[in-house]
C-alpha cells in the first residue's frame, strides 16, 4: 500500500518519528513507482523513499503522459513544494536520472533549495550526447524491437499485445522527453553527485559519465556495477547498499 494524497508521489513506508531524510526517486523510461516498492526495508529507516509517479502509467494508466522535460520538471517542482520540512535527496535511473537533476535545477533557480544529495544512475553526463538514435517516433512493433535490444522490459510482457498497447503511451513518451531534451548551461549544483555506471551498459559510454562533475561545486563520485543498462534490477543489493553509503555522508 502507498501511503499519499498525492498523485505524483507513492511512499510504502510510514513516516519514521525520528526520520531524517527524504528520498525522491525517479524510474526509466516507462516504469512506475512501484519499482521502488521494496527499497524502504533497504535503507537506513530515518529514510522515508518516494516513488515518482508521473502521468500514464500504474493508477494514472488513464492519464496523458508528459512528453517534454519542462513539463516534467515544472509539476514536479510544485509538487515538492508541499514536502518542506525535511532535507531530501534525489535518486534516478535512465531518463530518470536526467529529470531529478532538471528537478534540482529548477529547485535551485525558483526556490533557492534542492537536495542534500543527488544520486544518478545508468545516464551519461547531461552535457553529452547520447549514443543511441531516436527512438520515440517508430512505430509501435519497431519500437517494441527496441525494447526487447535494450532488455528492461520482460519478454512475457513484450508478447502481450494488450499489455503493450496500455504501456506504449507511456514509454514513447518517457523517451520523448529524454530525446527533445535540450542540456542549457547553468550554475552547478550545491550537492554532491554520485554517479552509477553499468560496466556492460551499451547505452551509455563510461568515458561519458565523469562529465557529471561540471554539473556540482560539490565532490562527485563514480561507481561501476556489473550489469548491462538495467542494472538496476540485476544488483539491486549492492545498489542500495551503495544508495545508503551516499545518503549518510549527504
Amino acid at each position: 500500500m502507498a501511503y499519499t494524497d498525492d498523485p505524483f508521489l507513492a511512499c510504502y513506508s510510514l513516516a519514521q518519528p525520528r526520520l531524517r531524510l527524504r528520498l525522491f526517486c525517479f524510474p526509466f523510461a516507462g516504469a512506475g513507482a512501484s519499482i521502488f516498492r521494496e527499497w524502504s526495508s533497504a535503507l537506513p529507516p530515518d529514510v522515508q523513499v518516494f516513488g515518482v509517479q508521473l502521468p500514464g502509467r500504474e493508477n494514472r494508466l488513464l492519464e496523458r503522459p508528459f512528453t517534454r522535460m519542462t513539463v516534467v520538471a515544472g509539476a514536479i517542482v510544485e509538487v515538492l513544494q508541499r514536502y518542506p520540512h525535511f532535507p531530501f535527496a534525489f535518486f534516478g535511473h535512465s531518463v530518470g536520472a536526467l529529470i531529478a537533476f532538471e528537478v534540482a535545477r529548477e529547485l535551485w533557480r525558483c526556490h533557492r533549495v534542492g537536495p542534500v544529495h543527488l544520486i544518478v544512475s545508468g545516464h551519461q553526463g547531461p552535457s553529452r550526447p547520447p549514443l543511441t538514435s531516436p527512438i520515440h517516433q517508430l512505430p509501435d512493433l519497431q519500437l517494441i524491437e527496441e525494447l526487447r535490444r535494450l532488455g528492461g522490459t520482460p519478454r512475457d510482457v513484450l508478447e502481450n499485445a494488450e499489455l503493450m498497447d496500455a504501456l506504449l503511451p507511456a514509454i514513447r513518451a518517457d523517451f520523448e522527453v529524454a530525446e527533445t531534451y535540450e542540456y542549457q548551461p547553468q550554475t552547478p549544483l550545491q550537492c554532491p553527485i554520485s554517479v552509477f555506471g553499468g560496466l556492460h551498459d551499451t547505452s551509455v559510454r563510461n568515458s561519458d559519465l565523469p562529465a557529471w562533475q561540471q554539473e556540482t561545486l560539490g565532490p562527485c563520485v563514480i561507481r561501476m556495477f556489473p550489469g548491462d543498462h538495467y542494472f538496476i534490477r540485476s544488483c539491486r543489493v549492492p545498489l542500495l547498499r551503495a544508495v545508503a553509503e551516499r545518503l549518510c555522508i549527504g
